[in-house]
């Protein structure tokens, strides 16, 4: 008999190690090459380099290789799946300045203070408002005031479930709400991705910087 597995998050951990085992990296239908509208994004910030960087549902993606060449000096990857983050660490230089975070986002700990919390399609996937909540507070918590965010989500329009798990769709608006009076949003927009199997999924993407009122 299979033991069961009675740590928080264990059920989303299974289901998202399957599919990183089911498909490669690239064949995930998120995927996207060097992740240039994120980067674009971080670019026009124009942060300094040892900004901390945290990347929450980062997974596989090229962002950190990306952030590394760039000259990035501090920044950590938080995903569930470690089969992802390993994929990551896999193709990056040994030494490279990188904090691997193998973590249930909902029930992480953080334990300092960052200037970029960067999410794409993390938040969508939450369905449950006391989950949006305990999201919104941990976003607090990790960031200092003045403290910036990217955020993207599939767009009103976009598909209504991700590899097996019902989304949240958002608009602009939506996200500026969801994000309340601690966050100014100072630029957001659509952005059409091309999957891997060359669907396309609209998404919405927001730029805000925390005022440090809540």
């Amino acid at each position: 008999m299979k033991a069961t597995d009675d740590r928080p998050g264990a059920g989303l951990r299974d289901h998202w190690d399957a599919v990183y085992d089911r498909l490669t990296p690239e064949g995930v239908s998120w995927y996207e090459p060097g992740a240039p509208v994120s980067l674009e994004l971080v670019e026009e910030l124009a942060l300094p380099p040892d900004t901390p960087v945290l990347d929450v549902g980062g997974g596989a993606s090229g962002l950190v290789d990306r952030l590394v060449a760039g000259g990035y000096s501090d920044i950590s990857v938080l995903d569930i799946s470690a089969p992802a983050l390993e994929a990551a660490r896999s193709r990056l230089p040994a030494g490279a300045a990188v904090n691997w975070l193998h973590e249930d986002l909902l029930a992480w700990q953080p334990r300092r203070r960052y200037g970029l919390w960067h999410d794409r399609a993390v938040f969508h996937f939450l369905t449950d408002p006391a989950d949006r909540r305990r999201y919104l507070v941990l976003m607090h918590r990790a960031l200092h005031d003045g403290a910036h965010v990217i955020m993207a989500t599939f767009a009103p329009d976009g598909p209504g479930s991700c590899s097996g798990l019902p989304v949240e769709r958002y608009s602009a608006g939506d996200l500026t709400a969801a994000l309340g009076s601690g966050f100014n949003v100072i630029r957001s927009g659509r952005h059409m991705h091309r999957t891997p199997s060359d669907k396309f999924q609209p998404f919405t993407w927001i730029v805000a910087r925390k005022t440090g009122v809540e």
